[in-house]
């Protein structure tokens, strides 16, 4: 029997089943850089701290950092000595633990452990049926968090889009939380324009969770605080929103988004040392405020395009950076996360495919804990589009599985089993471990294309985009996760002005 008529007699699709292989694997084998040079990179950091420091500290930052050993220059910039900077990092929490509401969703964040999600703050979408642009709302938020909600490699939720339809900034970030939360049991990330949001936040998860203490048992949802407006300078509100949620008990991603050659140096090593500093700031004063704060170091310096001035997002040298950044990261021991995925494409596209695999392929096999932007956004993240979470769903699953370790034992290794089929089948298509195998060791795309030209054209010719529009689709149509039991939505209504009507969420 030949090889060909054997493939043919056992489909792959068939064979292998629903089952997938275990993607609980590990990043971190990717260097860009060895410790020496990480460490140069720190020291610049630490006296950059120590010797600079950062303007702009409100009241209550200035206050916890000099009560610690800081003092504030005549230039009015905050200084960090490097005794508290080696302190925070001894004292700062390892082993946070970002949870869904179903356990199933748990992300440890432990060294070179590796998940990915969405993300981005879009204030624009793609149009599903013409591929033009429009504003984002409400309705498109609770959207994408559901599609999220259903695609199995896309491991939580950041909020992608912006709800614009929102009249306050009050009414956006409470609207925000619950329309996250109402569409997946995934972890949630969602942010606060104010200090005095905080509480409302807070407030909203623990009636989900059933009180505080429930919630700081299993955090389901964290708050994206971007402290710094670089270079050096934090950004006051979002620097006491960092404070007021390390006191709530809320995770805090502790996110600086240097540009290089605009924002921070045009160097690699510059751009890395700057961003250190900014985010160790922010790291320090969120252990500060709370000890016991579950804090993730989030430095991802971006890359600048020097000819127009805007982000380039998909190039080669983001790749680099991030790789780099996480790297960083690794070496202080800290949880972390990064961006990758911010293609510079407008719609899902070749150019999107190549720049979104390559800056997410290097951040996951450099150990970044968290990659966020990793599906649905588009346009140097001003756009999502939901066929671009599926797409990149597909694409998520296969960058994970590379992750996986390659095991080197006897039965591994086939040395007998390599010379019988030899001197009998010549193949190793009907070898009992070659079929065991393929049900175990191998993922399957749900969109990618591996029939025949034959196949592939007497079915239409369907390109992968026309396909994600109608899987997308079908699942927004059909997917509306009850998330919240009625009493706890009741109670939230009650207690929150949610805009997001009741007939939204529920099948037609």
């Amino acid at each position: 029997m030949s090889v060909r008529r054997k493939r043919r007699d056992r489909p792959v699709e068939d064979a292998a089943g629903p089952q997938v292989p275990d993607l609980a694997t590990k990043g971190g084998r990717l260097e860009i850089l060895d410790d020496t040079e990480l460490a140069r990179i720190h020291d610049v950091s630490v006296t950059l701290l120590a010797e600079f420091g950062m303007s702009d500290a409100p009241l209550v930052v200035a206050e916890l950092v000099c009560a610690a050993g800081g003092r504030m220059t005549e230039e009015q910039r905050l200084t960090f000595p490097p005794d508290l900077v080696a302190r925070a990092l001894a004292g700062l929490r390892r082993d946070v633990a970002l949870c869904g509401r179903l356990p199933e969703h748990d992300m440890a964040l432990g060294d070179g452990a590796v998940h990915v999600g969405s993300g981005g703050a879009a204030p624009m979408i793609l149009n599903i049926d013409s591929d033009t642009y429009r504003e984002t709302t409400l309705g498109d938020l609770y959207d994408a968090a559901r599609l999220v909600d259903a695609l199995p490699h896309v491991q939580f939720f950041a909020r992608s889009v912006v709800a614009r339809d929102m009249d306050t900034d009050s009414l956006l970030d409470i609207n925000t939380c619950y329309a996250a939360l109402a569409g997946t049991t995934k972890h949630v990330f969602v942010s606060a324009a104010f200090p005095e949001h905080v509480a409302d936040i807070a407030k909203m998860c623990h009636i989900v969770a059933g009180g505080r203490e429930a919630f700081e048992a299993r955090p389901f949802l964290s708050l994206n605080i971007n402290h710094v407006a670089p270079p050096m300078r934090f950004s006051p509100d979002a620097a006491e929103v960092l404070v007021a949620a390390a006191r709530a008990g809320l995770p805090c991603m502790v996110n600086t988004f240097g540009q290089m050659g605009a924002s921070s140096p045009v160097t690699v090593a510059g751009c890395l040392a700057q961003s250190n500093a900014e985010t160790l700031a922010g790291m320090i004063v969120a252990w500060l405020a709370n000890p016991d704060v579950h804090a993730v170091y989030g430095a991802r310096p971006m890359v600048t395009d020097l000819r127009s001035g805007g982000m380039a997002g998909g190039s080669g040298e983001q790749a680099l950076l991030t790789a780099a950044a996480t790297q960083l990261a690794r070496f202080l021991g800290l949880p972390n996360s990064t961006i990758a995925g911010a293609t510079d494409s407008k719609i899902p596209d070749a150019q999107a495919g190549y720049e979104k695999a390559l800056s997410i392929t290097m951040a996951a096999h450099a150990g970044a804990n968290l990659i966020t932007q990793t599906a649905g956004m588009q346009a140097g993240l001003m756009g999502a589009s939901m066929e671009a979470y599926v797409i990149d769903n597909d694409m998520l699953g296969a960058i994970r599985r590379s992750l996986a370790p390659v095991e080197i034992s006897h039965d591994t290794l086939c040395a007998t089993m390599i010379a019988k089929t030899i001197r009998s089948d010549g193949h190793f298509l009907g070898h009992p471990q070659t079929f065991d195998r393929m049900k175990s060791d191998f993922l399957y795309p749900g969109l990618a294309d591996r029939r025949s030209i034959a196949d592939w054209q007497a079915s239409g010719a369907r390109d992968i985009r026309v396909q994600a529009k109608e899987l997308a689709t079908e699942i927004l149509a059909g997917h509306f996760p009850q998330t919240l039991a009625p009493a706890v939505d009741a109670t939230l209504r009650e207690t929150f002005d949610i805009r997001l009507p009741v007939a939204r969420m529920t099948k037609p």
